[in-house]
């Protein structure tokens, strides 16, 4: 999967995982460049707190468009650190 916004890939993995719909990028598969962390954080009843990145690209600023949980809980250890994007960026298979 890729994850595109602004022209831009931010991530590219075959290698995450999907909860709740939404799919998870390793964290070695993302481009920090394009992250810069927010103050936002939620809570999920079973996953935990979760924190956001603003993506910035192509001199734009989509924000808390990326989402992760750095401790989650329990039932949610196995996307810790793994990122999630919303909010106009495109998640779509690779080309092979």
């Amino acid at each position: 999967m890729k994850a595109i916004w602004n022209g831009v890939v931010l991530a590219e993995s075959d290698e995450g995982i999907v909860v709740e719909g939404n799919y998870y990028f390793p964290p070695e598969s993302v481009n920090r460049e394009y992250l810069k962390e927010s103050a936002t954080h939620t809570t999920c009843p079973w996953k935990g707190v979760a924190s956001y990145y603003h993506v910035e690209a192509g001199g734009k600023t989509n924000k808390d468009a990326a989402w992760y949980y750095p401790a989650p809980k329990e039932a949610a250890r196995q996307i810790t650190g793994y990122v999630a994007f919303w909010r106009g960026v495109r998640v779509v298979p690779q080309a092979h």
